[in-house]
């Protein structure tokens, strides 16, 4: 079910999907990001997109990674497992008007991951941030620039009620990232890529607000 807010939104989502295609198809390399404008999220060192059909590559170069998918699979993911991932990150944009947008470096166009939304219970305005990053960026502050601005975009811009997100019980510096920026532990939750019980947290957006002087 899409926010109902969003719901004019999802069309000129629906556009800036369609322009940004037109923008990559026909490149000879992917791994690379857009013009400037076609961001739709900017921090000092990071510019957000949205995915398209033709960024399979761009997926595989972060999800096929064991690195990357150790603390989120039982298992190193199939090109296939891959391909299905980024088909529900596109479908969920259509939707939603969300994702875990892809995100690369604003000095050198390299793609550094993917964070951003999905839904959790979308019927009372709760989605679930997420990020995974390239090892290569690991450890030098972009988790948390990333998530700030998700975070930021998810209350000022969607007025969503709240957000909620988890990590992996071995991965105590998401927990930390999570903390950082406002976030509450509020328990655990099986995660089924896993099978395991990994400790779950929320942020509201009366939190949020409280936090940041009253911003909306």
């Amino acid at each position: 079910m899409a926010m109902k807010s969003m719901g004019r939104s999802s069309q000129s989502v629906s556009r800036l999907i369609w322009s940004q295609s037109i923008l990559v198809r026909g490149r000879d390399h992917l791994l690379s990001s857009p013009p400037m404008n076609a961001f739709l999220l900017r921090t000092p060192r990071l510019g957000f997109r949205y995915w398209t059909s033709d960024d399979l590559p761009l997926a595989r170069s972060l999800w096929s990674d064991p690195a990357v998918t150790k603390l989120m699979a039982s298992e190193p993911w199939s090109n296939q497992k891959v391909q299905d991932r980024l088909n529900t990150e596109i479908n969920n944009a259509e939707i939603h008007g969300v994702q875990y947008w892809p995100i690369f470096l604003l000095t050198d166009g390299s793609f550094v991951g993917a964070c951003g939304l999905k839904p959790y219970k979308p019927e009372e305005r709760i989605f679930e941030m997420g990020y995974h990053l390239v090892p290569s960026a690991w450890g030098k502050g972009m988790a948390s620039e990333a998530a700030g601005a998700v975070v930021k975009y998810a209350f000022q811009t969607l007025n969503l009620a709240a957000i909620f997100a988890g990590h992996h019980p071995d991965n105590a510096p998401s927990g930390r990232v999570l903390e950082k920026l406002g976030f509450r532990r509020i328990g655990e939750k099986r995660f089924e890529g896993t099978g395991l019980m990994h400790v779950t947290y929320q942020l509201t957006v009366e939190e949020y607000r409280t936090r940041h002087g009253g911003a909306s």
